[in-house]
């Protein structure tokens, strides 16, 4: 009896043992069964290491940017489309990893947990996607940018619907260079810069000085600094300017001219902690996420203990602060939109092979960074830098509202990157825009005329 009890006891454990096995494969299988059915050694997804099983991705006038055509997946017939929506796109051995093929492989490839990828070798595709960016739009962008390193981003701040998205350098995938790898042109050449480079923000971080300052001193327009082509702190170097603006400047003028003094001033009258609020309240340094899937690099910025002259230099965009393109984007859309940003979206919609529209869910949130009131304000005040400083004759119907930035990378002016951002102030135009160009000189005079250029194509 003794040795009965024993085996039944044994044959439980093993009962016991075997059923925890089934629930631990099952919940695996569930959980992770689309990343393992997407590894590139899946012959019927993958053919020397490239992706072929996959649905077609339009633009958002239905012009093919990649498609599966007799087991080879295939790019716009356009060599600058191939080119300029590379990025946004992805590679066939998904080496760009913020890509639509690699981020969205399972939903084009139509996997599910039912058939796995049949559907592959029944309709030889998978699912379709259609994105929310204009090619037309991104190939102008691209020549704008003329062979140079850098970034531009165009989105609707009331939908959130990116409609631009390049990033350069880029390559042809249909005629892959023999130095893509060794060259230094092509540096970089994986990252996606609108959401992933990591650039020193120049004179545009004074948004966020300025945002600081509306929302902690209350007299702010009623002040007025002293600038004599530079400020000293206490300790620590002089803080040059870019001009000498005189005894008497105010906010609205300070941010026009773009003046070193007074906003190195007004960091060092901040202070770390309130300066480190309002960056964290404009999503600096965190992640940017897009369409729910594609991830963005939010921003370091770290001024604990930071000594008087760190502060200033901080405030003036040319401290340890770094910036992804896209972060600075968000923060424009925000100002343009009451305060709320909505969220990036570059999806508009999935079919099934049979073209049947699929059921997906898109994030739709509004987070407030800053307050409607504040936001009104940087709306006047970006609108004042156009019309007194940039001149709207240099952006005729637009309705501009922006602030450049010349970020000083080393004494070399021609090393400097160039940044320009802001936003139409337009309901029937609701879109706001970052360009950066990498030693690109001024941001006014090389990254200004790409945005009006671009802006003026969507009129």
């Amino acid at each position: 009896m003794k040795m009965i009890a024993k085996r039944g006891i044994f044959l439980w454990i093993l009962a016991i043992l075997f059923t925890a096995g089934i629930i631990f494969l099952t919940v695996s299988f569930v959980s992770h069964g689309s990343e393992w059915a997407m590894k590139n050694y899946n012959p019927h997804l993958y053919r020397n290491g490239e992706l072929i099983g996959a649905g077609t991705i339009y633009d958002s006038n239905d012009k093919i940017l990649a498609q599966t055509v007799e087991g080879k997946r295939v790019y716009a017939e356009d060599k600058t489309t191939r080119k300029s929506t590379l990025h946004v796109v992805g590679d066939p051995k998904n080496f760009i990893s913020t890509g639509v093929q690699n981020t969205f492989d399972s939903k084009l490839t139509g996997y599910n947990l039912m058939l796995g990828v049949y559907n592959i070798e029944r309709y030889g595709k998978g699912n379709d996607l259609k994105l929310t960016i204009n090619s037309d739009l991104c190939n102008s962008a691209y020549n704008l940018l003329d062979g140079r390193k850098g970034t531009i981003g165009i989105v609707n701040y009331k939908t959130g619907e990116v409609i631009c998205s390049v990033s350069s350098p880029s390559y042809d995938v249909e005629n892959v260079p023999d130095n893509l790898e060794t060259s230094d042109y092509y540096e970089g050449v994986y990252i996606n810069r609108l959401l992933s480079a990591h650039y020193v923000p120049g004179s545009t971080f004074k948004l966020v000085t300025a945002i600081c300052a509306i929302e902690n001193i209350p007299d702010i327009y009623n002040r007025t600094w002293v600038c004599n082509g530079g400020y000293t702190p206490k300790k620590g170097v002089t803080i040059e300017c870019n001009s000498n603006h005189g005894d008497s400047i105010n906010f609205n003028d300070a941010l026009a001219k773009s003046c070193n003094s007074v906003f190195a001033q007004l960091a060092i009258e901040l202070g770390s902690e309130k300066l480190t609020a309002t960056a964290k309240e404009l999503g600096i340094g965190s992640k940017i996420t897009i369409s729910g899937e594609i991830d963005g690099f939010g921003g370091d910025f770290n001024v604990d203990n930071a000594a008087d002259d760190l502060l200033g230099w901080t405030g003036i965009g040319q401290g340890n602060t770094r910036i992804a393109p896209i972060t600075m984007l968000r923060i424009s859309s925000a100002i343009a939109n009451g305060g709320k940003a909505v969220s990036f979206n570059i999806i508009d919609d999935f079919a099934n092979q049979a073209g049947r529209a699929l059921d997906i869910t898109l994030p739709t949130n509004k987070v407030e960074l800053m307050s409607a009131d504040v936001a009104a304000n940087m709306k006047n005040m970006m609108r004042y830098n156009v019309q007194s400083w940039y001149g709207d004759d240099s952006y005729p119907g637009l309705n501009l509202c922006a602030k450049s930035g010349t970020a000083q990378i080393d004494s070399n002016d021609s090393h400097n990157i160039a940044w320009f951002t802001g936003f139409m102030d337009d309901d029937s135009h609701p879109y706001a825009f970052v360009v950066v160009v990498e030693n690109g000189g001024s941001g006014s005079q090389t990254a200004g005329p790409i945005a009006n250029q671009l802006l003026q194509q969507l009129l």
